[in-house]
């Protein structure tokens, strides 16, 4: 039987997976579209699927970072996080023995 605290790290992987996945996407469009990203309906909805994770990422960081780096920075955060709770599983599997 599968623990709580696996099943949350679960859920706290998979959503770091998914916000990095939307940074990937609004970056390759943001390449792919050019000038004209702005009008595109889906740079749009990813913009706003990844606003919380910019947000968070803009009041963590100094102000010397500039806006327009804090997508890059929100990233490797949200890659880092989930290498930490990777090995933070890999603990928990450890003390439960699970399979």
């Amino acid at each position: 039987m599968v623990s709580v605290e696996l099943y949350l790290l679960s859920i706290l992987r998979a959503l770091a997976e998914i916000a990095g996945m939307f940074l990937l996407a609004q970056g390759a469009l943001f390449l792919l579209a050019g000038g004209r990203h702005e009008r595109n309906t889906v740079y749009q909805l990813f913009r706003i699927v990844t606003r919380p994770v910019i947000g968070a990422t803009r009041c963590v960081m100094p102000k010397v970072i500039i806006d327009r780096h804090i997508p890059f920075v929100a990233f490797f955060l949200l890659f880092w996080l989930w290498i930490a709770l990777a090995y933070v599983r890999q603990i928990v599997c450890g003390v439960n023995v699970c399979g």
